[in-house]
């Protein structure tokens, strides 16, 4: 397998991503190569088959509907999630499509709830958002949260679906599921198949932009909080082998020998050109090496501009915590505006900075 030696990396700093690239034909090989290895340590994404899913009961909320509904994805299994739809009068009636948005949550034991009800915490309720800037939000529950929970486990605990898949990963289990999502609002009549986009914090920041990443489907990708880099990192393991949520077990293989196989910005570089907000902390206690982080999102912003993209790359890092403050909220929802929503309403409820 491919990757770095992480002393080197830690000594050498962030690799270039555009080093020997001098044309499209290179970059796209050089992005074979990266998505090949990608695949090769997800455990790669199955074959998919027709979507199929259930509304179990709706709820008309003051401007939205919200329906709860349950999908099957990969294998017979099934994703609980909630679909919030705008109320605008006879607008579904009358044939209008809508953008919309995945909003994939963060690492809360309630899953989908965080995101899209009420009871969410403050700086998560972004599903409830957007809904209410005319997008319709699809916001399920990730493995071992919200109504997914293993049986006898605790949220988050990932070892009953290694005992399933031994050569799978959660992380490709997600990105699975979440394309099984992106299946069931390209069949909504209601919904424009080009204007779809994701967003999450933390986990669910991570999750967007390997979706993006994956599926060319989004149109938009925000990540908050979710973008970190193996450089600087002293946990060798955050992302591998561990005793509650295992991300990808080949990390820690390969951690035992010195070596990550890859670097996290070749991973986002995936999703370019696709329009991509992205928020990081100085003050994050999850990533607080703050400096590598910074030089990779470096890197990107140098891919997209010689992409002719550099409008469609925004990185922007603060001194506030893991968190997604008000302020920067706002401004990724105009993000998203911008690339996947120009019809949107007069009347919206943006967050106050």
């Amino acid at each position: 397998m491919q990757g770095y030696d992480k002393s080197d990396l830690n000594s050498s700093g962030i690799p270039p991503l555009l080093e020997r690239v001098e044309s499209q034909d290179q970059w796209l090989h050089k992005r074979s190569r990266i998505f090949d290895r990608w695949m090769e340590v997800v455990g790669g994404l199955p074959s998919r088959e027709p979507i199929q899913y259930e509304v179990l009961s709706e709820s008309q909320e003051s401007d939205h509907l919200r329906l709860h509904l349950v999908y099957k994805t990969a294998y017979g299994d099934k994703v609980p999630a909630y679909l919030l739809i705008p109320s605008d009068g006879s607008a579904l009636a009358q044939g209008k499509r809508y953008p919309a948005v995945l909003a994939l949550h963060p690492t809360a034991p309630e899953g989908k709830d965080d995101v899209a009800t009420p009871s969410g915490r403050e700086g998560r309720k972004y599903g409830l958002e957007l809904v209410s800037r005319g997008y319709v939000v699809l916001a399920p529950d990730t493995i071992t949260a919200g109504e997914r929970v293993y049986a006898g486990s605790e949220p988050y605990q990932t070892a009953p679906f290694y005992e399933q898949y031994k050569e799978w990963s959660a992380v490709g289990k997600m990105m699975t599921d979440h394309q099984y999502g992106l299946d069931l609002l390209t069949t909504l009549d209601y919904v424009d198949p080009e204007r779809i986009g994701a967003i999450g914090h933390s986990l669910g920041g991570y999750n967007a932009f390997f979706l993006a990443g994956a599926d060319e489907r989004i149109k938009a990708v925000v990540s908050s909080c979710g973008f970190s880099t193996f450089a600087g990192d002293e946990e060798m393991h955050r992302w591998g082998q561990r005793d509650w949520f295992s991300h990808l077990p080949v990390v820690s293989q390969e951690a035992e020998k010195g070596r990550v196989p890859f670097e996290f910005h070749e991973i986002a570089a995936l999703a370019a050109p696709t329009p991509f907000f992205n928020w990081s902390a100085q003050q994050d206690r999850i990533f607080p090496h703050w400096k590598l982080i910074l030089e990779a999102l470096g890197e990107l912003d140098k891919l997209y501009k010689w992409m002719g993209a550099e409008q469609a790359f925004v990185s922007l890092m603060g001194n506030s915590g893991h968190d997604f403050p008000d302020e920067i909220r706002l401004l990724a929802y105009r993000f998203l505006d911008r690339w996947l929503n120009n019809d949107k309403p007069a009347k919206t409820s943006d967050p106050t900075p």
